[in-house]
């Protein structure tokens, strides 16, 4: 297994952790777990700016900077042409981050309807797994999985905002 992969373990077990404390709020309609869920939501949203950031200096064996829009598979593999899919992904990347914080602010109840959470989401969701998935690094899958879970969560109609308000 990857030092990388192996890496991740820990951030792993974190989200699994706040996932688990944020369903316990959320069960028990707690205001707390409606702002966590937020948060985590703004948060997830704001990891994919780290496409913007230039990839810090390596050091000898770590792992290589998995935010790069430079190295997609789709580029490599239909001889498409790297500006473009760059610029593509550029647009994925502002979409995902305004739409996880439009999310968020649902979550809550701040300035978005929270009527609009399922769509705001799932949308926010399915983009960022495209711009995970088009720009592909093994250390990315924690962000397609968290992708998968919001994804369940809205079709299965799990919790909204929305249904938390009207109990």
């Amino acid at each position: 297994m990857s030092k990388a992969i192996v890496g991740m373990i820990p951030f792993a077990i974190g989200l699994v952790g706040i996932g688990v404390a944020i369903w316990w709020s959320l069960s028990r309609e707690m205001a707390l777990g409606r702002w966590l869920l937020g948060g985590c939501l703004v948060a997830h949203g704001l990891v994919h700016l780290l496409f913007f950031v230039p990839a810090p200096a390596q050091a000898t064996g770590g792992a290589e900077w998995p935010f790069d829009l430079s190295r997609s598979w789709l580029v490599t593999g239909a001889g498409l042409d790297d500006g473009a899919v760059r610029l593509v992904g550029m647009a994925l990347v502002v979409v995902v981050a305004a739409g996880f914080l439009l999310s968020g602010l649902a979550t809550v109840g701040v300035l978005v309807p929270s009527g609009w959470w399922p769509v705001l989401v799932a949308a926010s969701a399915v983009a960022s797994a495209l711009t995970l998935a088009l720009f592909f690094d093994p250390q990315l899958v924690l962000g397609l999985g968290i992708d998968a879970l919001l994804v369940w969560v809205v079709l299965a109609s799990v919790w909204t905002p929305a249904a938390a308000v009207s109990s």
